[in-house]
């Protein structure tokens, strides 16, 4: 189903449980995601798009959300991928949404760690790709040894859905690269088990190699009993893995892109993987067969 230009093409909805037309950002015209990023292509060109792929396990329920953010808010192509799907070249960055995938049964992420997109997800880390899981995805891919450590109950054994502030402790990630170090984000959290665990000498190897990127804190930026949310060791909310492409965190960027759901700092998580990508294609154009990575 094509409107004129093409802006309009058949997705899968989420929203519907059916195919119908979605916008298609990019062909669309939106330019939110892409006026921010001016200054990384010289403001003369517009930057190619880059593309998101949102995946989806039995039991996702912030998929649709995802899709909303980067496809509509930030206007880049993006497109809903199945759990069984093997091939996931054709994306420049995978998320893996929150929810409950599998019913969160035996421990969350543990059985989706085994659905075969994660083998995927992980070669595709290891060429380079960006992944970000939040939330149920971050939990997922601590359960897939794409990160390290573990998630336990809340300290408080209750289910916490709030807004909470994370401080911004490296800007050198690919997700974090428009934010300045030390920012206090507003992001909101909603989950059961975001208690972050690890041994002692992980905990420092990550201390020490910078592979923090947010802690939880106060309106003043710092890290007190009272800003943690769940009981997460050293405050921490979201890590990056060695080679700082995949990031894990609990709070949910997604639900704060809009000024009318209170926050909207989750778009510079969003706009930096955006810039990220698109300084790497200035730099290494698209060649035929794929991007150059």
């Amino acid at each position: 189903m094509l409107a004129a230009g093409g802006a309009w093409k058949v997705r899968f909805s989420a929203l519907t449980g059916r195919a119908g037309p979605c916008y298609h950002p990019v062909m669309g015209g939106l330019e939110d995601g892409t006026r921010a990023l001016a200054r990384t292509t010289g403001g003369g060109r517009r930057p190619r798009p880059v593309r998101f792929a949102v995946v989806v396990f039995p039991g996702s329920n912030c998929d649709a959300d995802c899709y909303h953010a980067v496809g509509n808010v930030l206007g880049q192509p993006v497109e809903y991928v199945w759990h069984g799907t093997t091939d996931l070249s054709d994306f420049d960055c995978v998320i893996l949404p929150g929810g409950f995938s599998y019913g969160d049964y035996l421990r969350t992420g543990a059985i989706a760690r085994f659905s075969p997109v994660m083998e995927e997800v992980a070669r595709f880390a290891g060429r380079g790709g960006l992944v970000i899981g939040i939330c149920n995805g971050f939990q997922i891919l601590l359960e897939a040894g794409l990160l390290p450590g573990a998630m336990l109950r809340n300290d408080s054994l209750q289910f916490r859905c709030l807004y909470t502030n994370v401080r911004v402790e490296t800007t050198r990630t690919p997700f974090t690269g428009l934010c300045r170090r030390g920012q206090v984000l507003r992001i909101p959290i909603a989950h059961a088990e975001g208690n972050y665990t690890a041994p002692p000498d992980v905990l420092e190897e990550l201390e020490q190699s910078g592979r923090v990127v947010f802690r939880y804190v106060d309106e003043r930026g710092e890290p007190t009993p009272e800003a943690n949310p769940n009981g997460s060791v050293r405050s921490i909310a979201g890590i990056v893995n060695e080679a700082g492409n995949v990031l894990g965190l609990m709070p949910h960027p997604e639900r704060c892109c809009e000024e009318m759901l209170g926050s909207t700092d989750g778009r510079l998580i969003f706009e930096s993987i955006v810039a990220h990508v698109t300084s790497r294609s200035v730099a290494r154009p698209v060649v035929k067969g794929g991007s150059a990575r």
